[in-house]
């Protein structure tokens, strides 16, 4: 039986504003494991983003964790010493944000700024860390790294720069990468192509990935587990072929639904009602039940548990709950 690299315990995060407490997630729980990809998906303020960033221990005021563990190699991250924990982010956990404008720093070369994360995690020459640096380089595609370490992020177009980033991300010997929508600021072709290069890296050097997207395309393609988010909350988890297969959950159905395919040509996509609710104002029960054709008495007054239906497939759902379905 394979250990998990990083498993995730009844997290729960706040953000404390001036409307209110906004509760982003409420007990989410999963577990990554060496060279597979784990797949967060849900729409806008389901608290993907923050999932990743709270791996890191990096969720920004007035937020905070207020709750659970985060396990990496059984060892809780929400007690380690700052020192510590800046040692491991960057060294065996880093992160690929979505916009790799924003993250690289304008005033640094490429090479300047993979120097500075090799000699960071690793005791090295500055030569050595510059070597390094073009090896990952070539390890990620790119086309005449020696000239892309003299380069500034500008100079790069957007699909060079995510390469770079995702270099600078296993530069240290990352074993956990937390790719949060890397793929969204792309044309289609540059997309495949980050892809493609994630899906290579979990094979050749077993890094276990965690995969943030609303792209439900990018999951059939990419991941081996997949993991439904609703207001905080996991609503199912499992393999992505049971998931796209025999979806259980309400929410799984009406996203899977709303996606457009060549046979539904001509007619009018089909969409589920109303938003996700405020984080001020999680619904009682079953957070998704306003939203829910299903919904009945149990779910507007109590919260569904996250139940095995089959082998590694989980649901949140009353419907199965006690033999129902």
């Amino acid at each position: 039986m394979r250990e998990p690299l990083i498993s995730v315990r009844d997290l729960r995060v706040q953000f404390h504003t001036y409307a209110g407490v906004v509760n982003a997630l409420n007990g989410v729980s999963f577990d990554l494991y060496p060279g597979e990809v784990f797949g967060l998906v849900g729409e806008t303020g389901c608290g993907k983003s923050v999932t990743g960033l709270a791996l890191l221990q990096l969720i920004p005021p007035p937020g905070e964790i207020v709750g659970g563990q985060i396990l990496y190699c059984g060892q809780d991250l929400r007690t380690l010493p700052p020192a510590q924990m800046r040692s491991l982010r960057g060294g065996k956990i880093a992160m690929v944000f979505q916009d790799p404008a924003a993250a690289l720093n304008p005033v640094f070369t490429v090479g300047e700024q993979m120097e500075m994360v090799i000699r960071q995690h690793r005791r090295v020459s500055r030569r050595d860390a510059r070597r390094q640096a073009a090896e990952m380089l070539r390890a990620v595609g790119m086309p005449d790294p020696l000239r892309i370490l003299n380069a500034y992020p500008h100079e790069l177009s957007g699909g060079m720069q995510q390469r770079v980033m995702i270099a600078i991300a296993l530069s240290s010997g990352a074993e956990v990468l937390v790719a949060d929508e890397p793929t969204t600021a792309l044309d289609v072709t540059i997309q495949a192509q980050i892809l493609d290069l994630l899906v290579s890296l979990k094979k050749e050097r077993g890094i276990a990935i965690l995969l943030i997207t609303h792209n439900l395309g990018v999951v059939a393609e990419t991941c081996d587990r997949v993991g439904v988010l609703y207001a905080g909350s996991v609503m199912e988890m499992g393999p992505t072929t049971a998931i796209f297969r025999e979806m259980k959950h309400p929410y799984t159905q009406g996203l899977l639904a709303a996606i457009p395919h060549a046979e539904r040509r001509g007619r009018f996509l089909s969409a589920i009602p109303g938003s996700v609710p405020s984080g001020l104002q999680i619904p009682p029960g079953c957070p998704f039940h306003p939203r829910c054709a299903f919904a009945w008495d149990e779910c507007r007054n109590e919260i569904p548990s996250l139940l095995p239906v089959d082998e590694g497939h989980w649901v949140a759902c009353h419907l199965y709950g006690r033999g129902r379905r």
